[in-house]
């Protein structure tokens, strides 16, 4: 029997059929019928956001093999269920990471500057379409999208304004970059280097989970393959010589904006990370050199119970799977440490205001369910990106909960609540049983490659809808308690001042840069990519003679080639 089959077992016999006890048959007797006589209740099922059926009541009688030691455990001890520090946030609150960036370099740099002042811990930073797809913002295929959705970064020149005056040793620095996160952590690292900063000291997390953007984002350029070569070349570099940064964020969230169950976004990026240990374990690192420095990415979605198990239960499902199906043996590899961001799929254009309640919501499940770092969405990001004012509520949603909720004041709150115990045990089912299933196909890429990931969060989306549609899952403003007030709010703009800015400065760099230099690096980074080497290094070579983003993308186009999606049914 295999590892996961093992575990999937042990989780069923704990979930086994309840028999409920002689005092749970008398109450429903002697006080339940007569008072759903009086009054029936509200609806005959009540289920979770992702349809996971909730009883009426939760007893002893729910975890009748329940084990404190084998499925709970003390905070800071394995499996890790009550999360992954002894004192968690009585020692120290999570990282409050806005995600950030939107324009020019320099609009984000003044952002990221104002919201360190208004109390932000860590830097996170998006990166518009053309960046996020490998385009210069000179290309036909970047026009109107140039600063739209993230901050316009095309050389180095864009990375260093972009990151002046930020204190890279004190502050950690997240980046969401999926295709082209070489090249862009390649530019942070430099910038670094420029300022006198020591690798060995900065701190971060590049997001490069290339898996989840075809299953779900789709924001991929090469084929799997190499762009999992890619991946590996990162994470083995960085445990070399940026040990303290977080090479691959392996990310949940955009699986849940696409449409996933709770389950589904929890077994889809567990069997991810699966995938990607057992890469890098193919290119001869030993798994305890790089697993410490995995981490993972979250949706905090509006059900709070049912995100607070999945939260727990992916500590506990993560731990087993280094310690058992791995071998890892130091317990740093087996520690699940994960970002989480609240909803952006659960935001409404309409009755905006309506989403700093939802953010809220979303943000105590994440704290409740012991998340190391958070992002809290703005009330506005349906219309658009956010607004400084929007920004600052959404980042004072966090100070409050750490500083007047008092959540954070003692380890795993909900913990013994058999309500929440049975839903972690359900939800870890439920995720080894997907974890068979991809095994079986031969591992994740293979079932990507046969579109099966993609169908289940296609259908699970479509199943939503419809029952949004027949008023079984409730929106407030949008399906019920609609209103014909509107309440327009202030928006962000960017308008086309800024591509043409950015093209601009693009000319003046490949003017003043040493452009034989620029050909001799990207001629060596081509004929490496057609070896196995690590790619690591001649990407910083690009880097520092100023070679473009699309520059360097387009010399990887050449060797990998490009991907195209085919037809599911």
């Amino acid at each position: 029997m295999n590892d996961n089959k093992k575990a999937g077992v042990e989780v069923a016999n704990e979930i086994a059929h309840r028999q409920p006890s002689a005092g749970e048959k008398r109450w429903e007797e002697q006080t339940l019928k007569p008072a759903l006589k009086r009054s029936p209740e509200r609806q005959k099922e009540f289920t979770t956001l992702s349809d996971v059926p909730i009883d009426r009541l939760y007893t002893p009688a729910d975890l009748p093999e329940f084990d404190y030691s084998r499925d709970l455990a003390d905070p800071g001890e394995y499996p890790y269920t009550r999360g992954i520090h002894p004192t968690m946030y009585r020692g120290k609150i999570w990282t409050m990471r806005q995600f950030s960036g939107f324009g020019s370099p320099e609009d984000t740099n003044q952002r990221l500057h104002y919201l360190l002042k208004q109390g932000q811990t860590g830097l996170s930073i998006a990166f518009d379409l053309p960046t996020l797809m490998g385009y210069d913002s000179d290309h036909p295929l970047a026009e109107g999208e140039v600063g739209h959705c993230g901050v316009s970064v095309s050389s180095l020149a864009d990375m260093e304004t972009l990151l002046a005056g930020l204190p890279l040793q004190q502050v950690t620095t997240s980046m969401t970059i999926n295709s082209p996160a070489a090249i862009i952590w390649a530019m942070y690292l430099v910038v670094a280097e420029k300022s006198g900063a020591d690798w060995k000291k900065i701190s971060g997390t590049t997001q490069n989970d290339i898996l989840k953007e075809y299953i779900a984002q789709k924001e991929y350029i090469y084929p799997p393959a190499p762009s999992m070569r890619l991946v590996v070349d990162t994470i083995t570099f960085g445990a070399r010589e940026v040990p303290r940064w977080n090479p691959i964020s392996i990310s949940g969230y955009h699986i849940r904006e696409a449409g996933s169950t709770a389950v589904q976004e929890l077994a889809f990026t567990l069997r991810d990370g699966i995938e990607y240990v057992e890469w890098v374990k193919r290119a001869g690192m030993p798994v305890d050199e790089f697993a410490p420095r995995l981490s993972f990415f979250f949706n905090a979605h509006s059900d709070l119970f049912e995100e607070v198990a999945k939260y727990r239960a992916a500590r506990k499902i993560w731990a087993r799977v280094m310690r058992e199906r791995f071998g890892a043996t130091s317990p740093r590899s087996w520690l699940c440490r994960f970002h989480t961001q609240t909803a952006g799929c659960s935001l409404t254009a309409q009755q905006p205001y309506n989403n700093v309640v939802r953010t809220t919501l979303q943000a105590l499940a994440a704290v409740l369910g012991g998340t190391q770092s958070l992002h809290t969405n703005s009330l506005d990001e349906a219309w658009a990106l956010p607004t400084e004012e929007a920004v600052t509520i959404a980042l004072r949603t966090q100070q409050v909960i750490a500083h007047e909720s008092g959540v954070p004041n003692t380890v795993d709150p909900l913990a013994g609540s058999f309500f929440i115990e049975k839903l972690t045990l359900e939800t870890e089912r439920a995720c080894y049983d997907y974890f068979q299933k991809i095994d079986a196909m031969g591992g994740m890429v293979p079932a990507i490659e046969h579109g099966y990931p993609q169908k289940e969060i296609h259908d699970a989306a479509y199943a939503f809808q419809k029952e949004v549609e027949r008023k079984e899952k409730i929106i407030v403003g949008v399906n019920d308690f609609v209103s014909q007030e509107e309440r327009p709010i202030k928006l962000l703009v960017i308008d086309d001042s800024v591509a043409r800015h950015q093209v601009k400065k693009l000319e003046e760099v490949r003017q003043k840069r040493d452009n034989a230099r620029v050909h001799r690096t990207l001629d060596s980074l081509a004929s490496t990519a057609a070896t196995d080497a690590n790619l690591m290094p001649y990407i910083l070579e690009c880097v520092r003679a100023y070679a473009t983003v699309g520059e360097m993308c387009d010399v990887l186009r050449k060797v990998f080639g490009t991907y195209e999606e085919p037809a599911f049914r």
